[in-house]
C-alpha cells in the first residue's frame, strides 16, 4: 500500500462532474477518482475548514463511529475493476478489535479528512491508473495538456481542441 494526500477536488466546468486528485505521498503520480457533487461538497468543505449547516452523510457517520467508541485506523483504495475503484474503512472497535468496511472512494476519502486517518492505495491501483509528471526531460507542456484533457469526458472541447 501506498500512503497518499488529498491534493484537491476539481470541478469540470463545462459538464460539473467532480474529480478527487490524490497524491502519492513519494513521488509525483496522481490518481483521479471521479465522484458526485455531494460528496466532492463535503471533502472540499472540510479540505477549506468549512463546515455544512446540518451534518452530512459522511459527519453522520464520523459521529457514529465515535458514539460507538471505535476509531478510524486507515482508509484504503483497494481495487479498480471495470472504471470503479473499491475502497475499505479500517476501524478499531471498542474492545481494540480491527473491522473493515467497504465503501465506496468518495466517502471514505470524506472520512479520512475528518479524521486524519492515513489514506492508501494499492500498488496494483496505481500502477494501473495512476497519471505521473514529466520529468526534466519531457516536454512538459504535452503532458500538461494530456493531463488536463484527461479531466474531460471523451465527445466534449478539450481545453486544448
Amino acid at each position: 500500500m501506498i500512503p497518499v494526500v488529498v491534493e484537491s477536488v476539481r470541478i469540470n466546468l463545462a459538464n460539473g462532474q467532480r474529480v478527487v486528485i490524490l497524491k502519492d505521498s513519494k513521488i509525483d503520480r496522481y490518481l483521479l477518482i471521479w465522484v458526485g457533487m455531494q460528496e466532492s461538497n463535503a471533502i472540499a468543505l472540510e479540505l477549506q475548514d468549512q463546515k455544512a449547516k446540518r451534518p452530512l452523510t459522511v459527519d453522520l457517520l464520523k459521529s457514529a463511529i465515535d458514539a460507538l467508541g471505535a476509531e478510524v485506523t486507515d482508509i484504503s483504495i483497494t481495487e479498480l475493476t471495470d472504471d470503479v475503484f473499491f475502497a475499505r474503512i479500517g476501524l478499531k472497535n471498542a474492545a481494540g478489535e480491527r473491522v473493515e468496511l467497504d465503501a465506496r472512494p468518495s466517502d471514505a476519502i470524506g472520512l479520512a479528512v475528518r479524521t486524519q486517518a492515513p489514506l492508501y492505495v494499492e500498488d496494483s491501483v496505481l500502477d494501473e491508473a495512476a497519471k505521473v509528471l514529466p520529468t526534466e526531460t519531457d516536454d512538459k507542456l504535452d503532458v500538461y495538456r494530456e493531463f488536463v484533457n484527461q479531466l474531460f469526458a471523451e465527445g466534449e472541447r478539450h481545453p486544448d481542441a
